[in-house]
């Protein structure tokens, strides 16, 4: 009986291994098949090698579109140049001491870039049987001397691209640049790969995709020794490039020239406006360099000398810098007692040398006392403003707390287009800085009032503008009362603008009140702070700005507008550490305004055009090109 159990047992056991066996045999086989179906179907290496074998797919790039300004100027087109690509699997028994030699480059730098093209963690995607950059943009010349040794080089291909070259030595800020893209890019965007290029900066990334344009593919049939033999079935399969949208500029070479030239050695902004469109006439940002010093190889090596200058030639100023607007902001002040019923134009408040109230002191410069609204303008008068937020903010039966009127006054910033981003159609813009109550309650634990934040009445404390949101109030009192969103471009070729771009925004102050803010603005250019823009040619409304600067020399700021009727051209001139209002801003923006409307300068003007092209405020550094 025992034996016999042990029999079956064993007959048991010998049953169980053949199903383990067999088991295993089938999951080998499985794994097997699944390998090869992931080999013949899934996998691209295998269909990559074998077409390589017999074709040479090369990218046909598009021509980038052009960039011209508002008056049909050519600012930025495309020239021709040669990328060194390769095919890793091809790439063998070459003489590189030779290759080295003809394109102009050490051993050390060959191998380095080798090992770059391997590396799958920087060059996402690598295949060794695709087309990989080697060395990219080769002049015409350098083209040509290595075009004659190219046949002793297998693996390595000629690729036509072409390259950004501008015409003017301005608007770097605004038009930005073009760089080859990184591995962000790649993924973000699977047109692009490696060795390709990409907006960096300016209306360049901004409007990437409708400057670029969509690639082509030509399709080349190899012998077996893997010579091109020519096109495939006669271009069957090839695919043309469809070059990228011409773009038609908002910006006046002519102005933003006289622009970089008057704040040539000087630190700060000017930004112009046409106010009927919104459109961006000029873009300023001090101090500035030359664009056509980033294209091509030496693009890596200017960005760095660039980056590492210690007055940020980078930085785009007039949307990315944040400034206390100064007494241009009292503009907006006015408009929103008049709203609030706070003041009548006919409201007169005193003013002794300042705003002296329970141990606050405001200073104030030398004028007539009291004042009504037109001349307090006209005079930059800080009291009246600081008397008309301490009335607002202590209205008890019109605002029942302090943090009420304080909300009820920024909804009145906000709607003039301060405290939050414009909307400019560049990368980068700040949206600066209008406080709300509960910052303040969070400051000073709820315990403030209006005294306690008197200085944003008289655009200083914590109120920070950019000079596009300053030039951009000029653009709204200059339409009494609304604005188009400021755009640096007037036209994409063949596409329709955004909406953002064409549809006027209003702020909640009505058309009368800006009509005394215009009146008393006309006043400071004849008899007030802003005399020296004024002009037999046309009317000039404008207001001064001394903005206090706790690191240095206070800032210069002038806003305005001319002509007073039917306005083409709202201007912020920004010159930190310029002194008063009236030293730079004012006759710096006449100048600009002269410029834009009348086409040109005046012998006169253009005297004092070089004169201030010749005060420098910094010395001039590597971002001029100068030393």
């Amino acid at each position: 009986m025992d034996e016999k159990k042990g029999t079956l047992k064993a007959n048991y056991e010998l049953a169980g291994r053949k199903y383990v066996i067999g088991g295993a045999a089938v999951a080998i086989i499985v794994c097997y098949l699944i390998r090869l179906f992931t080999l013949q179907l899934m996998s691209e290496d295998f269909k990559q090698s074998a077409d390589s074998n017999a074709f040479l797919k090369r990218i046909q790039y598009p021509a980038r579109g052009a960039i011209t300004d508002r008056n049909g100027k050519l600012l930025v087109y495309n020239q021709p140049a040669y990328d060194v690509m390769v095919i890793m699997s091809e790439q063998e028994g070459i003489d590189t001491l030779d290759l080295c030699e003809s394109l102009g480059i050490t051993r050390d730098w060959y191998e380095r870039r080798m090992v770059e093209i391997k590396d799958t963690t920087r060059n996402k995607g690598y295949s060794g049987f695709t087309q990989q950059l080697f060395m990219s943009q080769l002049s015409t010349e350098e083209f040509s001397r290595f075009q004659e040794k190219l046949f002793r080089f297998p693996g390595f291909y000629i690729q036509k691209r072409s390259i950004r070259r501008y015409n003017y030595p301005y608007a770097a800020h605004i038009l930005g640049d073009v760089g080859e893209v990184g591995p962000k890019d790649i993924e973000a965007d699977s047109y692009y790969r490696s060795g390709d290029y990409i907006g960096k900066l300016g209306v360049e990334r901004s409007y990437e995709v409708a400057l670029r344009g969509e690639k082509g593919k030509e399709v080349l049939l190899r012998d077996a020794r893997g010579r091109i033999k020519g096109r495939y079935q006669n271009g069957k399969f090839d695919e043309a490039p469809v070059p990228g949208h011409n773009i038609t500029m908002s910006i006046d070479i002519n102005l933003q020239a006289l622009g970089e030239r008057l704040m040539k050695g000087k630190k700060g902004s000017i930004v112009a406006i046409e106010p009927s469109t919104g459109e961006v006439l000029c873009m300023v940002s001090s101090p500035t360099y030359d664009p056509r010093i980033m294209v091509g190889r030496q693009r890596g090596k200017s960005q760095k000398a660039l980056a590492a200058d210690p007055h940020k030639p980078l930085l785009n100023r007039a949307i990315m810098g944040q400034y206390p607007p100064g007494s241009t902001f009292k503009t907006s002040q006015a408009l929103t007692f008049l709203q609030e019923g706070i003041i009548t134009p006919q409201t007169a408040y005193p003013c002794n040398h300042g705003f002296h109230f329970r141990g606050l002191k405001v200073g104030c410069h030398g004028h007539g006392s009291p004042l009504p609204l037109v001349p307090a303008i006209a005079t930059s008068c800080n009291g009246y403003f600081c008397w008309g937020l301490y009335y607002m903010f202590g209205n008890r039966k019109k605002y029942p707390t302090v943090q009420d009127a304080m909300t009820t006054w920024k909804d009145y910033m906000v709607s003039m287009g301060f405290g939050y981003k414009l909307g400019i159609d560049l990368p980068s813009e700040s949206r600066g800085m209008i406080p709300n109550a509960q910052y303040y309650d969070k400051a000073y634990r709820n315990d403030w009032s209006g005294l306690t934040v008197i200085s944003i009445s008289i655009g200083q404390g914590e109120v920070n503008l950019t000079p596009l949101q300053i030039a951009n109030l000029g653009a709204t009192i200059a339409n009494r009362g609304y604005y188009i969103v400021p755009h640096v471009v007037k036209e994409v070729q063949g596409l329709p603008l955004d909406t953002l771009y064409t549809k006027p925004r209003r702020t909640l102050v009505d058309r009368r009140h800006y009509e005394t803010v215009v009146q008393g603005m006309r006043q400071a250019v004849v008899g007030g702070t802003c005399r020296v823009a004024n002009t037999s040619l046309y009317e000039v409304c404008g207001k001064t700005g001394t903005a206090q600067n706790t690191h240095g020399q206070d800032h210069s700021v002038f806003m305005g507008f001319a002509p007073r009727e039917k306005p083409k051209i709202a201007i912020c001139v920004y010159v930190e550490n310029g002194s008063w209002g009236a030293t730079y801003g004012v006759p710096i923006g006449a100048l600009m305004m002269e410029q834009y409307i009348m086409g040109k300068l005046s012998e006169a003007s253009e005297a004092k055009a070089k004169s201030f092209e010749n005060k420098h405020l910094y010395k001039l550094g590597n971002e001029t090109g100068e030393e």
